[in-house]
């Protein structure tokens, strides 16, 4: 009976682990995407910039150029994408964690106050 528990115990710990590492795989593929996000995002900007105030009709000043919508249409768009994977790596669990509804049942029947 003690090597079946045992076999039971090490099963267990091994399947928290690969869970473990698959859920900091997940946050570490998220922080990845949010760095080439910004680093890309920067890059495509400011070619947009370059390309909008050294144009041959000379219709942007920087000012302008700066404030041009395509100049953060990429930001945009791909910050929608983003946002989901965002979600699907943190959850959605932001205000109603995983734990709030238990400890919320245990709050109630400890007051007794219905």
């Amino acid at each position: 009976m003690e090597r079946i528990d045992n076999y039971k115990s090490n099963y267990a710990e091994e399947h928290k682990y690969l869970l473990a590492k698959k859920r900091v795989e997940k946050i570490k593929g998220f922080y990845i995407h949010f760095a080439v996000y910004i680093i890309v995002n920067i890059f495509i900007s400011a070619i947009i910039i370059y390309g909008l105030t050294n144009d041959s009709d000379g219709e942007y000043g920087f000012q302008d150029a700066i404030t041009h919508f395509g100049t953060y249409s990429t930001w945009l768009f791909w910050g929608i994408g983003l946002f989901f994977h965002w979600l699907g790596v943190f959850g959605t669990n932001l205000f109603f964690g995983k734990d709030w509804e238990k400890k919320k049942i245990e709050q109630y029947m400890d007051d007794r106050k219905f």
